[in-house]
């Protein structure tokens, strides 16, 4: 397997290597698993690197794996050094680049570092997910659709349904979305999950009825018709807790964010 001579998987390791970079190799040879030019490229960096392609410590890396990652890191310090030479390093986009790198590096960093004794409790896992429980739609609806180009039309189609056609084959013969092959049927759905002027006819509307106006959306003309509905019911806690600590950790983390902008001496020029 061959492997890329720069990682995306790690933003650590890439502030490791940024800060080694153009830097005298250690007084302390040891700490250096090669010295390119004269700058060391560190034990650390190299672990750190090897981790992040393989996936398993540096330590249950093969001989041949760590060779050849050993070789690759070589390589990316000759290629930047010789871009630094160059005057690459100094070009607008570049230079934007390395910033937006820092930021993200040091801020994924100082994530870590906030939050590794901020760890959320039982109790405010169970505070985020009835929240996040009171947010979700609690009724699903089955629903059928005829698209069509103009309004008039749309409403010569509710005529024909007035006197009895039937709702399927009209969707068949007329429709211009996927769905007419299915007679119209969109299956089941929430209404988040559809355009607000779909959503709001299909909410508004009694079981087995359908539009009586037609319903215009940026797809065309709509005639709905709503088939059933049903209750949601909300995932399991247990199957969402790691979502929730994702979400309780970001509100965190984003909290002391806040809280430094409070303190800030910021001035926008924009």
């Amino acid at each position: 397997m061959k492997y890329a001579i720069i990682p995306s998987f790690a933003c650590l390791a890439l502030l490791a290597a940024c800060a080694k970079s153009g830097a005298p190799a250690d007084k302390d040879a040891a700490s250096d698993v090669a010295v390119v030019n004269g700058v060391g490229i560190s034990k650390n960096t190299f672990e750190y690197y090897v981790q992040g392609v393989t996936s398993k410590p540096a330590t249950e890396a093969t001989a041949e794996q760590k060779a050849q990652l050993l070789d690759n890191l070589i390589r990316g310090e000759l290629v930047a050094a010789d871009a630094e030479k160059t005057g690459l390093s100094k070009q607008p986009e570049t230079k934007a680049i390395l910033e937006l790198a820092r930021l993200n590096v040091l801020q994924q960093a100082a994530s870590q570092a906030y939050l590794k004794d901020r760890k959320p409790t039982d109790d405010d896992l169970k505070k985020e997910y009835d929240a996040q429980v009171a947010t979700m739609p609690k009724t699903e609806y089955h629903a059928r659709h005829i698209l069509v180009a103009t309004e008039q039309f749309a409403q010569k189609l509710i005529g024909q349904l007035d006197k009895g056609a039937k709702f399927e084959d009209l969707a068949k013969k007329e429709s211009m979305d996927p769905s007419k092959e299915n007679g119209g049927d969109l299956g089941w759905f929430t209404p988040d999950r559809m355009v607000p002027p779909f959503s709001q006819a299909v909410v508004a509307l009694s079981k087995g009825a359908y539009t009586k106006t037609p319903v215009q959306t940026q797809y065309g003309w709509h005639v709905i018709r709503l088939d059933e509905t049903r209750d949601v019911a909300p995932p399991p806690f247990d199957g969402v807790k790691d979502r929730l600590v994702q979400i309780v950790e970001a509100k965190k983390f984003k909290a002391y964010t806040d809280e430094l902008a409070k303190t800030a001496k910021v001035e926008k020029k924009l």
